[in-house]
């Protein structure tokens, strides 16, 4: 087939998509496609418009690649991609709404609210607010970003307002969440829509104490644990949660469901990423390669998928 691949992009994300771009472009390659690589950018419209290909592969991550525009674009031009569309794109982006999606379907979410912050906003009304409905410690975040960028863990009530300027960074609206402790796990969910099937759990082992940026795209900044060591009762409720917020948002072909299972054996939805990151230290690639999918066979199902 003769595929686009769009990665790079304008987004906080763009090093990591330029990664994972890389790694695609290899894969297909070595499946004997014929390749188009393009490093997106918003003001260069006219090369996706003028492609001629049977099929787009997007590596990108974060906003115009990961919100669902890029794919209304090319819904517009009648060109199939990889990947979930618009609404469930948009969704997942948008982790408020999202939540508000599972608890509809009764998956297990930590109690969260959503703030919009502009220039005329009174930051000093946001934070007694805030310290109204939430207890030390919690999360402060964009609303609409992936890989940690932006997060705080407030531990003092003084820190607040540096967090909210933080976040603030990456989106007009913050999303403020109880802060939950235990095991970070994520599951990848892949297959045709209503047959999805959840891969192996993954535990992930920050080296540091939080799962940030750095410990997620670093060699050696995290340890994967596949399958997670959890009690097979428990683990095969958690892959049902997986493909349960997959299916609510309307995802197609493949995602990443994290969870943190706090510390009464309770997993809590996190998020779902729709274009999880396919660098060499990924999360998605490992869960195929436990089930003897190797990086170039895992993209070649999402291919096969898509067309």
């Amino acid at each position: 087939m003769k595929i686009a691949v769009l990665y790079g992009g304008v987004s906080a994300e763009r090093d990591v998509s330029l990664s994972s771009g890389r790694g695609i472009i290899e894969a297909l390659e070595k499946n004997n496609h014929e390749v188009i690589a393009i490093d997106f950018h918003p003001n260069k419209i006219n090369d996706i418009i003028a492609l001629n290909v049977d099929l787009v592969f997007l590596g990108l991550h974060g906003k115009y690649g990961e919100d669902g525009r890029i794919q209304g674009l090319l819904d517009i031009m009648g060109v199939p991609y990889v990947g979930s569309g618009v609404a469930a794109s948009a969704l997942a982006m948008d982790k408020e709404k999202s939540k508000q999606i599972f608890s509809s379907y009764n998956l297990p979410i930590a109690k969260s609210k959503a703030y919009t912050i502009s220039n005329e906003t009174n930051i000093d009304n946001v934070v007694y607010d805030i310290q109204h409905h939430f207890s030390t410690p919690f999360v402060v975040k964009p609303n609409r970003e992936g890989s940690t960028l932006g997060l705080t863990i407030v531990e003092d009530v003084a820190s607040i307002e540096g967090a909210i300027r933080k976040a603030q960074q990456n989106d007009h609206m913050i999303l403020v969440e109880d802060y939950v402790k235990g095991r970070e796990l994520t599951v990848a969910v892949l297959g045709s829509t209503g047959k999805e099937e959840a891969l192996p759990i993954i535990e992930i082992i920050p080296k540091g104490d939080l799962y940030d940026y750095e410990s997620k795209y670093s060699i050696g900044g995290s340890e994967h644990i596949i399958p997670a060591q959890i009690d097979d009762q428990l683990a095969e409720q958690i892959k049902q949660y997986a493909v349960q917020a997959h299916q609510a948002l309307g995802c197609k072909t493949y995602s990443r469901v994290d969870f943190i299972l706090n510390e009464t054996n309770v997993p809590i939805i996190l998020e779902v990423n729709t274009l999880p990151g396919m660098t060499a230290t990924s999360l998605f690639p490992d869960a195929a390669k436990a089930v003897g999918m190797s990086y170039e066979t895992m993209i070649e199902k999402f291919v096969q998928l898509s067309k």
